[in-house]
């Protein structure tokens, strides 16, 4: 079966003036239709540089980023991008900014409204549907842009530390919330983080990258059982893949800061 996004020889450097910065070097990944892949490893080691050019939004200085077998030359429907910073507009409601990349779509009033609704309630606001971004918590604007992510049904939804300004309990509050909403409504999605746990908790298998340049250090599998519960999250299993992927982080930090 072929891959749902293929990342084939990817190299992506910037100019600096008088230096050369090569973000990546050599990237190649499959991740399948469905899949849940979370991305970590030390800063600048290019995981969001490799979701950007993902999302059609950076061009690849060499190979290719390929979905369904074409390759991305810019943004486009079929790819949902929810960033840290929740990019809400302040003067529409839950239900406006859920509706709004609908409306931009030509979907008719009474089918937006519908699917809006939908997703709202997945997302666990429909008692706050009416309601401006001002007066909700950190996370509940989180929950707002995810179901504005999935309105649009995207096939793949990229995501860049969505959660790495909130607290803690918010924030597993929300990974509970996402993998919820994924096993309901499946899409295929790679997940940026910095955090090991959140990055095992979260995937089918966890990607740690290396930085200088930025190259695929490893590839974990993780065979912990959906739905992902409490019992999950404390059971031996969990602590032994989160300390190899911890150690595979760590060394590469490590070496990073002995050089």
């Amino acid at each position: 079966m072929n891959p749902k996004i293929a990342v084939d020889g990817v190299t992506k450097t910037f100019d600096l003036g008088r230096e050369r910065l090569v973000a990546l070097d050599d990237v190649s990944l499959e991740i399948a239709d469905n899949e849940f892949v979370t991305v970590v490893g030390p800063s600048g080691c290019g995981k969001s540089t490799l979701l950007n050019i993902l999302a059609g939004l950076e061009h690849p200085s060499a190979g290719r980023a390929l979905v369904d077998g074409v390759p991305v030359s810019g943004p486009g429907p079929d790819r949902g991008v929810i960033f840290q910073q929740y990019a809400l507009f302040p003067w529409l409601t839950v239900r406006g900014n859920v509706e709004f990349g609908l409306k931009i779509a030509g979907v008719p009033r009474a089918e937006r409204r519908a699917r809006a609704e939908h997703f709202i309630d997945v997302v666990g606001l429909a008692d706050f549907a009416d309601v401006l971004p001002k007066a909700l918590s950190g996370g509940m604007r989180q929950r707002c842009a995810i179901a504005r992510a999935y309105a649009v049904n995207p096939e793949i939804l990229l995501m860049d530390e969505p959660f790495g300004a909130l607290d803690a309990l918010t924030r597993v509050k929300l990974q509970e919330q996402l993998l919820s909403t994924w096993d309901r409504e499946r899409r295929t999605v790679l997940f940026i983080t910095h955090d090991v746990d959140e990055a095992v908790y979260l995937a089918d298998r966890v990607v740690v990258m290396a930085s200088r340049p930025g190259r695929i250090h490893d590839v974990v599998e993780v065979d912990l059982p959906h739905p992902r519960t409490e019992e999950v999250r404390l059971s031996a299993e969990f602590t032994a893949l989160r300390n190899r992927v911890w150690n595979s982080v760590y060394h590469q930090d490590t070496v990073e800061r002995t050089s």
